[in-house]
């Protein structure tokens, strides 16, 4: 908690990318690794980070792996966000649970369930001064499929998940959001193809913080 009032507030709201599972095991890195801890590093006290990540969690789908409830991203939205409130900026960053082979879901499906997630959060997340919160939307990297393990539920996704970044941009142009294509950034690990080492935390970082910046401009 930052008990500065006059701190910018940023949602993070995403999966297990966001939550900092690690890119090597399954375990996930602390506070000081996560790209959320370092981003709260960079802007200072003058901003407040709220960490807001799941693992497994979808646009708006309810998986049916009893390990992982309440994994829809739209149902969880409302109440999170009006948990949160008030807030100038939401970093959305999700849509590749979305591509597990059990949910038949094409780039374009995604693209769609995630543009409702932003209008709901237009409709609900405000700042102090009642204005609506600012949206950066993220495409999410590449999965690496060659190095996805047999038992993967991403088997198939990684050319799915190629057609994100044209697909989330024309979503943020037509929505009014700022945008980031981490796929030109950084690539996951080799443990499971999906989820990020340390290294790229540090990158990923640095390109939300310039994201942030402008924003803020």
């Amino acid at each position: 908690m930052n008990v500065n009032k006059n701190a910018i507030r940023i949602l993070c709201y995403g999966d297990s990318n966001t939550w900092g599972r690690s890119g090597q095991d399954t375990r996930r890195y602390p506070v000081d690794v996560r790209w959320t801890g370092l981003l709260q590093e960079k802007l200072g006290s003058s901003f407040e980070i709220i960490e807001e990540g799941l693992r497994s969690r979808t646009t708006d789908l309810d998986d049916d792996d009893p390990q992982f409830p309440g994994r829809n991203g739209l149902t969880y939205l409302r109440p999170c966000l009006e948990s949160h409130n008030p807030l100038d900026i939401v970093v959305l960053w999700l849509g590749t649970n979305d591509l597990k082979s059990k949910f038949h879901r094409s780039a374009e499906d995604i693209t769609k369930a995630l543009e409702i997630l932003i209008e709901e959060i237009k409709l609900i997340a405000r700042s102090d001064d009642g204005r609506t919160a600012k949206i950066l939307l993220i495409s999410p990297p590449i999965i690496k499929e060659e190095v996805l393990k047999t038992t993967s539920q991403f088997a198939g996704a990684g050319n799915k998940s190629k057609e994100f970044s044209s697909l989330i941009k024309k979503l943020s142009e037509k929505s009014d959001c700022a945008f980031l294509d981490l796929a030109e950034h950084v690539e996951p690990g080799d443990f499971d193809g999906v989820h990020l080492e340390a290294e790229a935390h540090v990158v990923v970082a640095e390109k939300i913080h310039e994201g942030i910046k402008k924003i803020c401009q």
